[in-house]
């Protein structure tokens, strides 16, 4: 088991460690905000890595939907499947329509919530309609969020449309919002909270500021309130923040006992995985690399900053991610998977306590967190262009959302389906 971090030894020790710290950061220029809290996940992590390669799953690939509107996000529960259009709204298929369909059009999702049911909703570039989440008793309650961008000032926010009163009541407002850099992934947690990633809305510093909602990770009840056991930033800081120090983040994910997973934008490559420790500061816009970085200063030069798993050298542009838990494909389980922008590519992400699968690109070096080791495959690199988010269904089947109309196409994209959702199933 690899040791502790500096950051848990400290958590450990109570207030000694606490006065330690602020000893060692009173009046230097690296006096940044963290906040006080211990990760509430045991060190054994209670589920078994995975071993041997994840291009060993026997599989097929079907274009599940066609003709999409820039698909964002998909939420599956209850016999439903709620995707959103960044351009448009949210859609409800029948979950029978994405597990067994093929080539079915955009318009066999019936239109829950188009553009005017969001109260000031514009799409300025990455903006748009992005986040969806299902109430974690869904279908009783019969309620859904929705993080989409407002107008009018620009902003972000997430509402909870109720269907049976046909409300759309807002959760959380007043998120920076810009051209880019929006973040805007949901999810309800095991801990049956809701968790949204916020982008630093193209003012880097805004991340390193505990009082702004940018670049950060909340954490709320499903009424918008702090969630209790939140860490503590001090006293000017918003009490809904779990981490800060963001760049862009839009992969949001979960192990089996609990751990958030985070994968963000870097800037010109520098893109990253990691877990999210409460109170724990990311370092942008800071920090981005290791010893001798050039663009960006290292992580081992800031000690209130946690380092990621992976930090890439090339671009992946993650989206969605997908932490694979299903027994339909073995060879997948306990596997994070990373949808790929840029990349074009689904990476296969390995999670190990020491040594990983072989293969891959390994993730090892001394400065990256040491929680685990990760180890990343590339998975249908170049087949569906742009991959905006992967999400796991039900069934094991892994689902696909492609992003080939957004303007950034590559290639010999975008094609006559897409946009499109692709199903991955068992061959």
């Amino acid at each position: 088991m690899p040791p502790p971090t500096r950051r848990d030894v400290l958590a450990s020790s109570g207030g000694a460690g606490l006065a330690a710290l602020a000893g060692c950061l009173a009046g230097s220029p690296d006096d940044r905000p963290t906040g006080e809290a211990t990760p509430t996940w045991p060190d054994d992590p209670g589920w078994a890595p995975a071993d041997g390669s994840p291009r060993e799953a026997a599989v097929a690939a079907e274009t599940a939907v066609r003709g999409l509107s820039v698909p964002w996000d998909l939420a599956v529960a209850g016999g439903d499947a709620y995707l959103t259009e960044r351009s448009g709204g949210l859609r409800r298929f029948d979950l029978e329509t994405i597990r067994t369909g093929v080539d079915e059009p955009a318009s066999a999702g019936a239109r829950v919530l188009g553009a005017r049911d969001l109260p000031d909703r514009t799409a300025p570039g990455e903006g748009g309609t992005l986040g969806v989440a299902t109430h974690p008793s869904y279908p009783d309650p019969r309620v859904v969020f929705v993080h989409y961008t407002a107008g009018d000032p620009l902003r972000n926010r997430v509402v909870r449309y109720d269907f049976a009163a046909e409300t759309v009541t807002p959760v959380v407002d007043d998120i920076p919002a810009a051209e880019f850099h929006n973040g805007g992934r949901l999810a309800v947690g095991p801990d049956e909270h809701l968790w949204v990633t916020t982008g630093d809305a193209r003012d880097g510093a805004a991340a390193q500021d505990p009082s702004s909602l940018a670049g950060a990770v909340l954490r709320v009840t499903l009424s918008g309130d702090p969630a209790p056991g939140n860490p503590a930033f001090g006293a000017d800081a918003d009490p809904r923040l779990y981490t800060v120090g963001h760049r862009n983040p839009q992969g949001l994910s979960f192990t089996p006992d609990g751990e958030p997973l985070l994968a963000e934008h870097g800037p010109s490559a520098r893109d990253e995985v990691s877990v999210l420790r409460p109170g724990a500061n990311y370092g942008w816009n800071v920090a981005r690399e290791g010893p001798g970085g050039i663009q960006y200063e290292a992580y081992t030069d800031h000690e209130p900053f946690t380092p990621p798993l992976v930090n890439t050298d090339d671009t992946w542009a993650p989206g969605g991610t997908a932490f694979y838990t299903g027994d339909a494909i073995p060879a997948w389980r306990n596997r994070l998977f990373v949808a790929g922008l840029r990349s074009q590519t689904l990476w296969a992400v390995t999670l190990a306590r020491d040594d990983g699968p072989s293969g891959g690109r390994r993730f090892d070096a001394d400065w990256l967190d040491d929680r685990y080791v990760a180890t990343a495959h590339a998975l249908y690199d170049g087949t569906y262009g742009r991959l905006r988010h992967v999400e796991q269904g039900p069934d094991g089947a892994l689902y696909l959302l492609t992003s080939n109309r957004d303007g950034r196409a590559l290639g010999e994209f975008p094609r006559e389906v897409d946009d499109r959702l692709v199903r991955i199933e068992p061959a």
